[in-house]
């Protein structure tokens, strides 16, 4: 099967998910880095002794799974941590990313990975990448209300993430997320448009999921 794979990033609380489900409703198979490095970090899995050996055995639960919590609260106070987690756990990602795109019985391929541009593998998956920007006001609302943040911890992860420029000048699209959704989706169908004239061959193939 001949598929068009589009890459999706965007800083956190940029509103991705209700990108994902639009296009998952119209066919598109749906491949979320973030599940991907959850698996290479559960037991057995191709990250997971590599990331306990770096970080020690304390951030373990007794059943000798990660703690995802203990591990966050490490990597998001410390950037450098960050990178150290990254370093090793990105490749088996990237991995694991291409056997599922292969493995995909649509041929519009969504990858959705916050780090996708900044980790340089996923991206040579992509035929495309898009970026989906907010204003700071909008992600913050978002983490406060969507995820339980209080604001002083929402301000702070917000800001350890890259500049959102630095992602929009390396896409082929930009999409703006601000929250009227109807401007959102008047977004998306002008893209899904072109993508139709495009790339036909993939296009014409895709069956809409059923309600």
């Amino acid at each position: 099967m001949t598929r068009l794979v589009i890459g999706l990033t965007g800083n956190i609380a940029t509103g991705k998910s209700t990108i994902l489900k639009y296009l998952a409703e119209k066919g598109a198979a749906i491949i979320d880095a973030d599940k991907l490095a959850h698996r290479v970090m559960e037991p057995g899995g191709a990250a997971y002794e590599a990331v306990v050996r770096s970080f020690g055995r304390e951030i373990l639960n007794e059943d000798g799974t990660i703690n995802r919590k203990k591990l966050g609260d490490i990597v998001f106070s410390d950037t450098s941590a960050l990178g150290r987690l990254e370093k090793l756990v990105h490749p088996k990602v990237f991995e694991l990313g291409n056997q599922e795109i292969e493995a995909a019985k649509s041929s519009l391929v969504i990858l959705e990975a916050i780090k996708l541009l900044e980790a340089g593998l996923m991206v040579t998956l992509c035929d495309e990448v898009w970026v989906v920007i907010a204003n700071f006001a909008s992600q913050l609302r978002r983490l406060m209300e969507n995820r339980g943040m209080d604001e002083t911890k929402a301000q702070r992860i917000i800001g350890i993430q890259p500049p959102q420029a630095a992602k929009v000048n390396q896409a082929n699209r930009v999409i703006e997320n601000n929250g009227a959704l109807d401007e959102l989706y008047a977004q998306l169908d002008a893209i899904w448009a072109d993508l139709s004239q495009r790339y036909p061959l993939q296009m014409s193939a895709l069956q809409p999921a059923t309600e």
